[in-house]
């Protein structure tokens, strides 16, 4: 099932997410309905606060980086197949210069922003079957990790801009937050049930 993402302004995209347990409700139901979310969106990622859940969960699926002209056959190859789910994550480690890469957010649409990260992390986390793993990554399957985690952390790519590109997008943010935008795939917006 097609969930609506939840718009820029709503207050569950400001909260630390809580952690689940294997009991969680209709949980193999909600990683499906994630799943055909994110990809009608085409989004590469979706974390549980964008369809309205404070929890530590978010998946990924980094293959439509694959495209991309510049990067090498190594990490094509490590993109196409990068499709991950992960529960109750923790960023242990984020190191190397950071680089600016332009970034987009199914709960901002389009708002494009330059957003600096470090290139390298590891992770820890546990997959569907709540077994734990731990993950090193980098480049760009670093990058969207680190813009999911955000997610679950209360924080959006737009906090990590500076103060003039805040200015600059304002008006922007405030349309979105109203529901003054047309996209292609189902929205929640702030203070509405429910919009397309």
């Amino acid at each position: 099932m097609i969930l609506p993402i939840v718009a820029y302004g709503d207050p569950v995209l400001k909260v630390k997410a809580k952690d689940i347990t294997p009991e969680y409700p209709k949980f193999e139901a909600l990683i499906e309905n994630m799943k055909e979310t994110m990809h009608n969106a085409f989004g590469v990622g979706l974390a549980a606060p964008q369809i309205g859940l404070p929890i530590r969960l978010f998946l990924v699926d980094a293959s439509p980086f694959a495209e991309d002209e510049v990067l090498d056959d190594e990490e094509r190859a490590f993109l196409k197949t990068f499709k991950h789910i992960f529960i109750n994550p923790i960023i242990t480690e984020e190191t190397g210069d950071e680089w600016a890469f332009n970034e987009g957010c199914l709960s901002i649409p389009d708002v494009r922003e330059d957003v600096f990260r470090k290139p390298n992390i590891k992770i820890e986390y546990l997959d569907e079957a709540f077994e734990p793993h731990t993950l090193k990554l980098s480049g760009l399957a670093a990058r969207v990790v680190q813009h999911e985690y955000d997610h679950i952390e209360g924080v959006l790519f737009t906090d990590k801009l500076s103060a003039l590109k805040k200015r600059l997008i304002k008006s922007k943010l405030t349309n979105i937050s109203k529901g003054k935008i047309s996209v292609d795939y189902r929205m929640r917006f702030p203070n509405m049930k429910k919009k397309r």
